[in-house]
């Protein structure tokens, strides 16, 4: 058992070094990191940034720290008991191996990829288009505020297990609607970003066509790669199972964020310092994203935590019904899918990715909390 420990510990330590330089440099330099400082200040802030981390450098280093690729089979070492040595390689079986022969560390290590992959970028895809068509909606109000709030209604009327079960079966993925919804809401990122620039340096026309420029290049440079699969380098690249998930939680999650987005700035569009910009000619689009949108960034910061959290466990409950990624997938909801039927007699395949979902949803949470408490100081 310790000497399983002991080879577990050796194993990451591309992980423990990266997180001993980010929370070492963190600590030197706190007292000028602003809030990023405050908020590793305190214990829950700490904890929950560092089980991130972790996570985050295991999939990053996934290459050095897992001993075998995620889809790796050795008959000799089908359902081995944890500490098991291979035989061929000599390697270490820390968790054991599945019932296909596949070490249980590796694929949960090489599943964090997965997470990490999906999770947080459609989060913050879903965020863009919430912030961009909330903004507008709210502050002009009318005929687009009830049309906007009508079909964000209409999508949160489903249950959310309900949708995406609906958007992720084989079925709708043999459909053209996942790079049809794909086609229209990765825009909104764009759209954003252009907006961004333009508002805030309208006055100096040389730089903000260099920045409009840049945002367009690179932006259809990515959203080729990710609709169409016609990056001409070959580095953006999504599979269909990953776009369809991806849609889908851009989809279910967008019109929450929209009516946070839209109730916040409903409260504070009636305040003075916004009656100040109009009088001083500021535009609307300016008004929106330079005055009122930074007084929600706390909200919003908190949210994007507690919403990566919440799609972390969809993804793992998609993947335990076996919808969405392929079978023979290393994300945690699968590897407990597969490890399930034998759950009596063997549970040493299903502890780690149960526990791995846990604690980086977990992770998150604590990270939401010293963000929301960050928010109030301020």
């Amino acid at each position: 058992m310790i000497e399983s420990l002991g080879y577990l510990a050796l194993r990451l330590w591309p992980v423990w070094l990266a997180l001993f330089g980010v929370l070492s440099l963190t600590a030197a330099f706190r007292g000028r990191l602003g809030a990023y400082g405050a908020l590793v200040s305190g214990n829950v802030g700490r904890i929950g940034l560092s089980i991130c981390l972790f996570w985050l450098f295991a999939a990053l280093f996934a290459d050095v720290v897992a001993p075998f690729t995620a889809g790796e089979q050795l008959l000799a070492m089908k359902l081995a008991s944890p500490g098991a040595i291979d035989p061929e390689t000599g390697e270490i079986f820390v968790f054991g191996g599945d019932i296909l022969g596949r070490d249980v560390f590796s694929r949960m290590i090489y599943g964090s990829q997965v997470v990490l992959l999906i999770a947080p970028v459609a989060t913050i895809f879903a965020m863009m288009v919430g912030i961009t068509l909330g903004l507008p909606a709210a502050y002009f109000g009318g005929f687009m505020d009830t049309v906007l709030s009508f079909l964000a209604n209409m999508v949160l009327s489903f249950p959310v297990i309900l949708l995406f079960y609906i958007l992720v079966t084989p079925g709708v993925q043999e459909t053209s609607l996942p790079r049809v919804f794909s086609g229209i809401l990765f825009l909104f990122p764009i759209i954003f970003v252009c907006l961004l620039f333009y508002t805030r340096y309208s006055l100096r026309p040389g730089l903000v066509t260099l920045q409009l420029l840049a945002t367009l290049l690179v932006g259809g440079w990515i959203y080729a790669g990710l609709v169409f699969d016609a990056d001409p380098l070959g580095i953006v690249h999504i599979s269909k199972n990953h776009l369809n998930i991806f849609v889908a939680v851009v989809f279910a999650v967008s019109p929450s964020v929209f009516r946070i987005v839209r109730g916040f700035t409903l409260e504070i569009k009636t305040k003075d310092y916004i009656a100040a910009a109009q009088t001083r000619g500021e535009g609307a689009w300016y008004i929106m994203l330079w005055e009122m949108l930074p007084n929600a960034r706390g909200l919003l910061v908190t949210d994007i935590c507690l919403r990566i959290g919440y799609t972390t466990i969809l993804l793992g409950t998609l993947g335990y019904l076996g919808l969405g990624l392929a079978s023979e997938s290393p994300d945690w909801g699968t590897a407990i899918k597969d490890s399930g039927a034998l759950l009596r007699v063997y549970a040493h395949p299903a502890l780690p990715p149960v526990i791995a979902l846990m604690s980086l949803v977990l992770g998150l949470n604590l990270l939401a909390d010293a963000l929301r408490e960050q928010a109030f100081r301020d």
